[in-house]
């Protein structure tokens, strides 16, 4: 099941919000549990069990680290083993058939892994259940001792499948007091359908571009027509993850509880090192916590740091997939910020703010290549092919016809990646009263209306982090 389905919109959601809005706060915990487990059941019925499992499972750590707190070696034995199970069944569903595959290529072997999908949302509440139990070690966090309360942390619905990535110590009290208002409850509703329209209305309207153009072989694409396309990817994936977070976001909200901003409008960053602080900043915050600065973080020389960067932006490219174009594309990245962390920065700074722009569009979009293509050649030749290298001219009828009929989109959508309709919007409810609230409540039943009606006759509806 997900947000953008009516399905969810137009049974889930409001039966579950109904059974939430008329219970006592002392079970609304159990409410919002029993809803995540059918939530993510639909899809998953079998691997729902590895889920519940790891909830138990270090909801079983957490305890037995706060009874053996004074004996240190059995307190940090657990939070060891707590780590190797956590990351044991991450790796298996996620990395074994990578690592088979490669050794079968060092050695000439035949050796085989299952074949298993990987379970939905996998990634992201493991990294919540190993916060949980490095906080509890460190003391940060008081264990919880209710099952259901920590269940529904684990399993929460709004935030399972696609993040962000929620720290228990960032809830921990909503999960024992919050409340939800009637102000709260509509702010989280507009959230929630702004991301809504950026999901359905925007990405899954630019994928088509990007379908038809990557659909054709590189060497038959003129340079207008490759750039386009990874343009349009470009587009498509952040408007379809920042939605999704956007929605995760607003329902959260409408359940009282409040998730970190995982989104800041990334590509009007001047600096890569400032793209990563406004993309995926829960997946950031989480590296820099629990990796980077338990290495030593910036703290013990030069050469530490760009080493525990490395190691951080390795495990970037890893977190995505299991695939050797993730961890390209992490070092990649990794290597851009070093540089500028090293000298390049400061250049930047004194640059005219445009010539900023334009290199960290530029170094971004080429990044996306490296990770929307599997196979590096391929990757390679498409980005050959956006620099002239075996390119069918600079342009020619299809990329005219490519561009033509979606100018108006592409300019909705470099229009949508910054800030200014959402300021545009807040400036209208706030300076004209009565009048800019209806004003806007009117824009969201647009918004809501016409998703729906996209939502009725559309046949594709994917979700590109489902995969992660």
């Amino acid at each position: 099941m997900v947000f953008s389905s009516l399905l969810f919109l137009f049974l889930f959601l409001p039966v579950t919000i109904l059974i939430y809005s008329i219970s006592p706060m002392r079970i609304r915990n159990g409410i919002l549990l029993v809803a995540s487990l059918i939530f993510y059941a639909w899809g998953e019925p079998v691997y729902i069990f590895i889920m519940i499992f790891s909830t138990v499972f270090d909801y079983v750590n957490g305890i037995l680290i706060e009874r053996y707190r004074h004996r240190k070696a059995i307190a940090r034995g657990v939070l060891i083993v707590s780590m190797i199970g956590s990351l044991g069944i991450l790796g298996f569903f996620k990395y074994a058939s990578f690592v088979f595959d490669n050794i079968n290529s060092l050695f000439n072997l035949h050796l085989q892994a299952a074949d298993l999908p990987l379970p939905v949302g996998i990634s992201f509440y493991t990294f919540q259940t190993m916060s949980y139990i490095i906080d509890v070690y460190r003391r940060k966090v008081p264990v919880q001792k209710n099952l259901v309360s920590f269940s529904a942390y684990v399993t929460m619905f709004p935030q399972l499948v696609a993040g962000p990535i929620v720290k228990y110590e960032d809830v921990a009290e909503q999960l024992a007091n919050r409340k939800v208002t009637l102000d709260r409850f509509g702010e989280g509703a507009e959230l929630f359908i702004r991301g809504l329209a950026k999901k359905v209305l925007l990405a899954n309207n630019i994928e088509l571009l990007w379908t038809n153009v990557k659909a054709v072989p590189a060497g038959e694409l003129s340079v207008l027509s490759a750039w386009l396309g990874i343009v349009a990817f470009t587009f498509q994936i952040y408007f379809d993850f920042s939605g999704y977070s956007d929605m995760a976001r607003g329902l959260g909200r409408m359940f009282g509880f409040e998730f970190m901003k995982n989104f800041n409008y990334p590509y009007i960053s001047k600096s890569i090192t400032e793209f990563w602080r406004r993309w995926h900043i829960s997946l950031g915050a989480w590296f820099r916590e629990y990796i980077y600065i338990p290495l030593g973080g910036n703290r013990a020389g030069m050469l530490k740091q760009l080493r525990n960067l490395a190691i951080v932006w390795l495990v970037t490219g890893l977190w995505h997939g299991a695939s050797w174009n993730f961890i390209i594309w992490g070092v990649y990245f990794g290597l851009f910020v070093t540089i500028e962390k090293l000298f390049l920065l400061k250049w930047l700074q004194r640059l005219p703010a445009f010539i900023s722009h334009v290199y960290t569009l530029i170094i971004v979009i080429i990044g996306w290549v490296l990770f929307e293509f599997e196979h590096m050649p391929t990757a390679m030749t498409f980005i050959g092919t956006m620099f002239g290298a075996g390119a069918n001219g600079f342009v020619d009828n299809r990329s005219l016809y490519d561009l033509s009929t979606n100018a108006l989109l592409l300019l909705l959508l470099v229009l949508c990646a910054t800030p200014y309709p959402h300021k545009a919007l807040t400036y209208i409810r706030t300076q004209f009263a009565r009048f800019g609230s209806i004003a806007a409540s009117a824009f969201y039943f647009i918004f809501m209306v016409a998703s729906t009606a996209y939502l009725v006759n559309a046949t594709y509806n994917p979700f590109l982090y489902f995969r992660f």
